[in-house]
């Protein structure tokens, strides 16, 4: 039995649009983090990007469970001394919720220049508008 290794001519790249109106913001990075990597198809090498690129629309209408709005931080450092910034997962769904959803398919990519690629195929929204028609993108459902 041979392992199979994907040809760059027989990944077929498709675009998707997620729409994330009251999905559980955790749930909904997984699947999207799935479509980038390409493991839902039959083709998939950890090593190779067989994924496809997704859209995600309506980002300020997920929704968290339990208390994650003003429990959940996220933190950035500046390097100098004193330079902790901290925000709780309200403030940053307030000023752009598209920031929330990219921060957490990022941490279920891959930690390599491989995933860095994989990020550059998202594309998150706050309204339902997208301008990424030409690309006649399938609607996928997410439950």
């Amino acid at each position: 039995m041979k392992t199979y290794i994907a040809k760059e001519k027989d990944i077929k790249k498709v675009w998707h649009v997620v729409d994330a109106k009251d999905q559980v913001l955790g749930r909904l990075a997984t699947k999207v983090a799935t479509i980038l990597m390409g493991k839902n198809k039959v083709i998939y090498s950890p090593h190779q990007d067989t994924g496809d690129e997704v859209i995600v629309i309506n980002a300020k209408l997920v929704k968290t469970t339990g208390n994650k709005l003003g429990q959940k931080l996220y933190m950035s450092y500046s390097a100098y001394p004193g330079g902790l910034n901290t925000q709780t997962l309200a403030a940053v769904m307030k000023k752009k919720p598209e920031n929330a959803i990219r921060h957490a398919v990022h941490g279920m990519l891959p930690k390599s220049k491989l995933g860095a690629k994989l990020l550059r195929k998202l594309r998150v929204y706050p309204g339902d508008a997208h301008p990424h028609q030409a690309q006649t993108p399938k609607v996928l459902k997410v439950s």
